[in-house]
């Protein structure tokens, strides 16, 4: 299954694909048009997919960097969360964690940081090929929340019922908490996305002279993939690579479509490994 990495999906995705194709569809040549009644109905996460499958994503050598410095920020986040349990426990509180998550995430790059990493951002988007764009946009759109709850999705088919729904549950709440955090410390430290300062990066997004946002620091994307990647790989730690490839390619992507500088991801990776730390010790994990 390794091998098929950087040119298709990852073990989980592949099993609930190769394995359930029957059920799902997904290896289907043409999907039937929606009727009137399916187009009302809002479509779950494995539909979603089953409708946009990933195209051919990233290489291993493209995305290591990034994924090494993912690796870093999960040791730290280990080490605050530590502090936090010891002061809290396991009682959840979701208000005073949030404030206290939000106080972890680092000061924003200085000037001259930012400006250095908008250099590299700059210099990535000279390389772009109508490939990348395919994959780098599915990974944008998929990356948030979906290609988790799929990877979720192929658990719960081989545990209790009971039981997968209160992973789901977990899954979810970790996730909306990840939005939560990011949003808040986004709107405190206000650093403009690469596309911002350079327009040119970006030029369908269409940003009017003058905009200040919209806000990148840190990443809720990074954030979301950190919570999902901490969650998931205690669930299944057999499956922790897998996962961790996701997260790197969803990384990567931010930095091929200058919707983020490394430090953006970083600040993000932080924070949502804090936040899978907590949903994993509240819930007994």
């Amino acid at each position: 299954m390794k091998a098929l990495r950087g040119i298709t999906w990852p073990y989980a995705v592949i099993a609930l694909v190769a394995v359930a194709a029957v059920a799902f569809g997904l290896l289907r040549p043409q999907q039937p048009a929606p009727t009137a009644a399916t187009a009302k109905k809002k479509l779950s996460a494995t539909d979603r997919v089953k409708r946009n499958p990933p195209p051919t994503l990233f290489a291993d050598g493209s995305i290591a960097p990034i994924g090494k410095q993912a690796d870093a920020q999960r040791r730290k986040a280990d080490a605050l969360f530590a502090e936090w349990k010891k002061a809290h426990g396991t009682t959840r509180d979701d208000r005073a964690f949030t404030d206290w998550a939000a106080r972890q995430v680092p000061a924003p790059p200085t000037a001259k940081q930012r400006t250095a990493q908008l250099h590299e951002v700059q210099a990535l988007a000279k390389t772009r090929t109508e490939a990348g764009r395919k994959a780098a946009t599915w990974l944008e759109l998929n990356g948030k929340k979906d290609i988790w709850k799929l990877y979720l999705h192929d658990q719960r088919e081989l545990i209790p019922a009971q039981r997968g729904t209160a992973e789901k549950a977990r899954l979810k709440a970790a996730l909306k908490l990840a939005k939560t955090i990011s949003d808040r410390v986004a709107a405190r430290d206000r650093q403009p996305a690469p596309f911002v300062l350079d327009p040119t990066l970006r030029p369908e997004k269409h940003i009017a002279a003058g905009a200040k946002g919209p806000y990148s620091y840190p990443s809720r994307h990074a954030t979301r993939a950190a919570a999902a990647v901490t969650y998931l790989s205690a669930l299944s730690p057999h499956r922790a690579e897998d996962y961790r490839w996701m997260q790197d390619e969803v990384l990567y992507s931010r930095l091929y479509m200058a919707g983020h500088v490394t430090g953006d991801l970083t600040a993000g990776t932080l924070l949502g490994d804090l936040i899978g730390d907590y949903e994993l010790a509240v819930t007994g994990h």
